[in-house]
C-alpha cells in the first residue's frame, strides 16, 4: 500500500471514528451527504455540490437547528472530505477503464 493510500485511509479514519463534538452518525452521514433533516442536509449538499453557493444564512439556519459551531465545523469537513473522496475514487475508476480499453 502506498504512503498516499495509508494517509487517506488514515485521515478518514480520523474524521469518522476520531474524538469529536458531532457523533460519529452525523459525521459519517455528512460524509456519505445522506440522512441528515433540514437545515442541515441543504449545507451538507451545497458543500458536496456546491460550495460557492454556500450563505451565512445557511450557517445561521443550522445554528437555529440547535448544532454548535464545533458540531458545524466536524460535519462541514466530513461532508467535503467524503465528496473529495467520491471524486477521487471516479477518477481512478475512470483511469483504470481506460487503461484496460488501452
Amino acid at each position: 500500500m502506498s504512503d498516499i493510500t495509508k494517509a487517506r485511509e488514515a485521515l478518514v479514519a480520523r474524521i469518522l471514528e476520531g474524538n469529536g463534538t458531532a457523533s460519529q452518525t452525523q459525521r459519517r452521514a455528512a460524509f456519505n451527504n445522506t440522512g441528515f433533516p433540514e437545515p442541515v442536509q441543504t449545507l451538507v449538499e451545497k458543500v458536496c455540490k456546491g460550495a460557492n453557493t454556500i450563505t451565512d444564512e445557511d450557517f445561521a439556519a443550522v445554528r437555529a437547528s440547535g448544532l454548535s459551531e464545533d458540531q458545524i465545523f466536524e460535519i462541514t469537513v466530513c461532508a467535503a472530505i467524503g465528496q473529495a473522496a467520491r471524486q477521487y475514487e471516479a477518477a481512478f475508476a475512470a483511469l483504470d477503464a481506460a487503461l484496460e480499453k488501452a
